[in-house]
């Protein structure tokens, strides 16, 4: 029989409709790394490590007035139920493409002119909403790393699961779902900087979606400031 994705007016891990699942955010894990970040939503775990600013290789690529970003985001083979082939694939290379340009709007990448910014995103494990939890992770290591920002980039995905709308898809709702729209929020500005969908929706339900959106990364965003400051707080 076909699970119901929605039973006596909640969600079949017993959240509401507008609510994240539980959240961890920790800077500095990584030794070997400038800076580094790790962002847990729920089941859906990822870390991220900064190296450089470095001298670019080889040196024709490097620019003259700012740094390159480099992002290569990679899903564990073990991350999910299912043993992921090693090696970059289509999606892998796609994502890395839109978590770096969900993180350039906050840069200051002209600080660090012909050089290069090396961002390495890992998902641990998969529960959906992998590139939300990876923008999160690398928006932490970034700040680690001590690369100038005008502002944290926090992100979370919103969705329709049986014509309702909702915050923070997981699990069956993201395979079995309507719709699945995953944000990267740049909050000083009010600005988006990454806006993905799957599916097809009103206006109306677009402009509730993204309202809902920007609510969730603002607990987001908390979280990050916290793990920062804790970092340094123990220091």
């Amino acid at each position: 029989m076909e699970q119901k994705l929605i039973v006596d007016g909640k969600r079949i891990d017993g959240r509401t409709f507008d609510q994240l699942r539980p959240m961890e955010a920790r800077a500095g894990i990584l030794k070997n790394a400038d800076g580094s970040g790790y962002f847990r939503l729920g089941r859906t775990i990822a870390i991220a490590g900064i190296f450089g600013p470095r001298q670019v290789h080889p040196r024709h690529m490097e620019e003259a007035e700012a740094a390159i970003l480099k992002c290569r985001y990679n899903m564990a083979s073990f991350s999910t139920t299912e043993r992921n082939r090693p090696g970059p694939s289509r999606r892998s290379k796609e994502i890395s493409k839109v978590i770096r340009e969900a993180l350039m709007p906050v840069l200051f990448l002209e600080e660090f002119p012909k050089s290069a910014i090396d961002l390495h995103v890992e998902i641990l494990q998969a529960d959906a909403s992998t590139r939300c939890a990876g923008i999160n992770a690398a928006s932490i290591a970034l700040a680690d790393a001590g690369i100038p920002m005008r502002d944290l980039i926090a992100s979370c995905s919103v969705g329709v699961v049986e014509g309702q709308i909702m915050l923070d898809i997981a699990g069956k709702e993201d395979t079995e779902g309507d719709v699945d729209l995953p944000i990267a929020y740049y909050p000083k500005r009010d600005l988006i900087t990454l806006l993905q969908m799957d599916g097809m929706v009103t206006r109306e339900q677009l402009k509730q979606l993204l309202e809902l959106a920007k609510k969730g990364a603002m607990q987001v965003y908390e979280a990050q400031r916290q793990a920062l400051r804790s970092k340094y707080l123990e220091e």
